[in-house]
């Protein structure tokens, strides 16, 4: 099979970079310094090189743009519409990360790819390309993970309170949780455990829990909430 019969299109893959910041979650978005779009925020990306995978694509990118490895990554969907890059036939393969609160963020990093900004995910500015919509699906995925996997401890430092997993499901879905109700399915789930530390401040001590690593990734979830 000749494949210079067939048309020749680029391959890129989008980073989709979630995390929690002054109790909202948050996408980074990276300024374009170049046309199209120039001055537009966008999702950030690259074009995929002849000799690595999409995975490893992703990876490299992300790390490029937070200096962050061994975060939660997983592909999203792939977004090939014909117009979608006046440049030219552009696929897209987009990923989503999950960044925990207390991961250790390169800034240098980020102002040596581009102009970058963390934007609230309900106050998104006017994103170039299709990268408003990319980024809907992605929220719409994430939200309905959350349902059935423990996706959200992605998002959590390593030890947490029962009140901050309650805070970063209601973060993420929008809504307000019954709190004896959401602690009942939470420690019924069997996904977590307690550990020896507490944190302390105003008030009793809280017990400071952490994700169980031989909890199964598919847990049964879907009633946490309402």
């Amino acid at each position: 099979m000749n494949l210079q019969k067939y048309p020749q299109m680029a391959l890129s893959v989008e980073i989709i970079i979630f995390a929690l910041h002054e109790q909202s979650l948050q996408v980074l978005l990276a300024q374009r310094t170049e046309n199209p779009y120039q001055g537009q925020w966008a999702i950030p990306g690259g074009f995929v090189q002849e000799d690595e995978s999409l995975d490893k694509a992703a990876s490299r990118e992300l790390s490029e743009k937070t200096g962050l490895e061994g975060v939660f990554l997983e592909q999203l969907y792939t977004f090939g519409e014909p117009q979608r890059d006046p440049r030219g036939r552009v696929v897209t393969v987009a990923y989503f990360a999950l960044v925990p609160a207390d991961a250790p963020i390169r800034e240098n990093n980020l102002s040596e790819a581009a102009h970058v900004a963390w934007f609230p995910v309900e106050r998104l500015p006017r994103l170039a390309f299709d990268h408003n919509d990319i980024l809907s699906y992605a929220l719409r995925r994430l939200r309905n993970k959350l349902e059935y996997t423990a996706v959200g401890f992605q998002l959590l430092p390593e030890y947490f309170t029962l009140s901050e997993i309650q805070r970063t499901y209601e973060i993420i879905l929008g809504v307000r949780l019954d709190k004896r109700n959401f602690r009942r399915r939470i420690l019924g789930a069997n996904i977590i455990e307690p550990t020896m530390y507490k944190r302390t401040g105003e008030g009793r001590p809280a017990q400071l829990y952490r994700f169980r690593l031989d909890a199964v990734a598919e847990v049964k979830a879907r009633r946490l909430f309402p």
